[in-house]
């Protein structure tokens, strides 16, 4: 019997480490221009190219990241960097509750703690623009905003419980080959509470107001926004200690003088 476990032990690593890197792969997004919430008319944003996780970082992936960095775990993590409610639905500092699966989005983190993941790991959380420029995709259109059952399923999704509960992987993989990105969890972005952006883009902007109002919505570019302002309206009202149990993220990565 101890052979039979001694075995296993060392097999263990064979069954674990494709799953960690499978959940880890990245893929590139080809830059471009779009119109976003706060747009007006002509006005557009220029994305660059960068890289950009397939799936949301995993509750497996955030257990292994919370045993190598101990600052990081429940007991330990200063309340100015997280909020009482950080990782509550865990067993412990580094086990996950009962009906946690390995393969779930992590979720019941701040925004500092997925910040410091994604830097650990040498990548940075998405901008806003960047998550928003990915997002407009369906399975085969890089921006599908425009049709109905794209905007019926991202709706329709919002008024679903408990997804956040599933595995990655469980919704569709579209244009860019990135997963989930509607139907599972919200993410955090580094600019989460900069709904504004600073410079060129402020000038077709009223005030700040006109983004945390039903005004933004009606004012938008097109009603396929509505379900943006929604996400839009949920950024706004969070600060970098709360966590929600149906908050995650992903990362990005800097592509720097490579071609797609």
């Amino acid at each position: 019997m101890k052979t039979i476990l001694r075995l296993a032990i060392c097999l263990l690593p064979f069954f674990v480490t494709p799953l960690v890197n499978c959940q880890s792969k990245m893929v590139n997004i080809k830059g471009g221009t779009y119109i976003p919430l706060y747009g007006r008319d002509s006005m557009t944003v220029t994305i660059s190219d960068f890289k950009m996780d397939v799936y949301p970082v995993t509750n497996q992936q955030y257990v292994q990241f919370v045993k190598e960095n101990p600052k990081w775990q429940r007991s330990k993590v200063k309340r100015l960097f997280a909020g009482a409610n950080y990782l509550n639905d865990w067993k412990s500092d580094t086990e996950l509750g009962k009906n946690k699966s390995v393969k779930g989005p992590i979720t019941s983190i701040s925004w500092f703690a997925a910040n410091a993941y994604c830097e650990c790991k040498g990548k940075r959380l998405p901008t806003i623009d960047e998550w928003e420029y990915v997002a407009m995709a369906n399975k085969k259109m890089p921006d599908a905003r425009k049709l109905k059952t794209y905007n019926e399923f991202i709706l329709g999704w919002y008024e679903k419980p408990k997804t956040f509960n599933n595995d990655i992987g469980s919704t569709f993989k579209n244009y860019w080959n990135v997963y989930d990105l509607h139907g599972l969890v919200w993410e955090w972005t580094s600019d989460f509470n900069s709904v504004l952006i600073s410079g060129e883009s402020r000038k077709d902007v009223d005030n700040d107001s006109n983004l945390f109002c039903g005004s933004a919505a009606i004012g938008a570019t097109d009603l396929m926004n509505y379900a943006a302002f929604m996400r839009y309206a949920i950024r706004g009202s969070l600060k970098a200690k709360y966590t929600m149990k149906n908050l995650g993220f992903r990362c990005v990565k800097d592509i720097k003088d490579e071609k797609i």
